[in-house]
């Protein structure tokens, strides 16, 4: 492992660059000017190779995945982010869907006697889906099905939630977390930097309420994930800013799991004149994350964003978890042009396609807990 870095480290002539690599060697913290420097003069080789020296010191060749599905109660919304292609405007509620309780505790329901261990539940803000609605939503999954991990609302959500009810982000994420929301996913952070947020995404959480929301959850016991959307009007600058906001606080709270960098898609939004990003930038992307955010434990890549080649690909590039079965459950990429229009994979699929990679699939909960090895199994129930 450490034959790749020493022979990068002599054939660099770059004296900023081999600097980084010999930090990246040594465990020691780059700083935002060395990441803007990776940003700025890191070839795809070179990062790629720090980045998988990094992956492989913390987990090997264990490239993790999980049984989850998507739930998504609505696309309608109060927001009008410029770079989403999902929602619709409440105004023009009658083109988008409004799933019912008891519409999606039947959708828990056609997983019975089936090994999926997470639900996944974000949508639309919508005025009418209010906290008594998700607490009665949660309390009626845990009462079907015990020990199905609910991961539920973005911090978007939450907010809009929690004004709504007049609490305190403390008194909203208790009374959620005792109906039985168990941690939270990572979306609706988009990039944090007030100077683009406003632009893309202004009339919703600030950067800061977001990071409030997950802070609050971590100290409640409940660990969340985390996102940066990238490749549209962002600068490096941007992208650093958003990553040290997200290290500094794991730094103090140690509550996220892991980090998902989400590619911008510019099919069916008002930010369809930006040119998406190259499989190149996207690569080198995953590779300087996964270099600056020494304390995340893991680097995701969200497949049916990605595409399941693209996905494999990043597995060279920091990567160690490509999320997971989803079960054709989630409109909010297709319907904004991803590579993958009917996201649907086999746990067969899942494990042949890390395989390929030349990696071994590990079977997780949401928290990482090992469920099964699959590295020498060929046998898929």
């Amino acid at each position: 492992m450490s034959a790749g870095i020493n022979l990068l480290i002599e054939s660099t002539s770059d004296i900023d660059l081999k600097e980084i690599a010999k930090k990246v060697k040594s465990g020691i913290r780059i700083t935002d000017e060395e990441c803007l420097k990776l940003f700025q003069k890191g070839e795809l080789a070179f990062v790629g190779t720090l980045a998988n020296y990094i992956r492989e010191k913390l987990h090997g060749d264990n490239t993790y995945f999980n049984r989850n599905f998507h739930i998504e109660p609505t696309n309608v919304c109060v927001f009008s982010c410029k770079f989403c292609s999902y929602s619709r405007l409440y105004a023009h509620k009658e083109e988008g869907w409004e799933l019912s309780i008891d519409q999606m505790v039947d959708i828990v329901k056609t997983y019975d006697n089936k090994p999926i261990t997470e639900v996944h539940i974000v949508g639309g803000v919508h005025p009418k889906m209010n906290m008594a609605y998700f607490i009665e939503l949660i309390q009626k999954i845990k009462a079907h099905r015990p020990n199905l991990h609910i991961k539920a609302f973005t911090a978007v959500e939450l907010d809009y939630m929690f004004r709504k009810a007049k609490l305190s982000v403390e008194e909203g994420l208790q009374q959620l977390k005792d109906a039985g929301l168990q941690s939270l996913p990572g979306g609706g952070a988009e990039i944090f930097h007030p100077e683009i947020r406003e632009i893309i995404a202004g009339d919703k959480v600030s950067g800061e309420g977001w990071l409030r929301i997950h802070e609050v959850a971590h100290e409640l016991g409940m660990h969340s994930n985390a996102t940066m959307l990238y490749g549209h009007m962002e600068k490096y600058e941007h992208r650093i800013d958003h990553m040290s906001k997200l290290r500094s606080l794991q730094d103090k709270t140690k509550g996220f799991n892991t980090f998902i960098p989400l590619k911008f898609r510019n099919a069916n939004n008002d930010m369809s004149h930006i040119v998406e990003s190259t499989i190149n930038e996207d690569m080198r992307l995953y590779a300087i994350a996964r270099i600056y955010l020494d304390n995340f434990p893991h680097l995701k890549a969200y497949w049916p964003m990605l595409g399941r080649q693209n996905a494999q690909l990043t597995l060279s590039f920091g990567v160690n978890d490509i999320d997971g079965t989803i079960d054709d459950s989630t409109k909010i990429y297709s319907m904004a042009g991803s590579e993958e229009q009917s996201p649907s994979m086999t746990t067969e699929e899942l494990v042949n396609l890390i395989k390929q990679s030349k990696r071994k699939p590990i079977e997780r909960d949401t928290l990482y807990n090992v469920i099964n090895d699959y590295s020498e199994i060929s046998v898929f129930n």
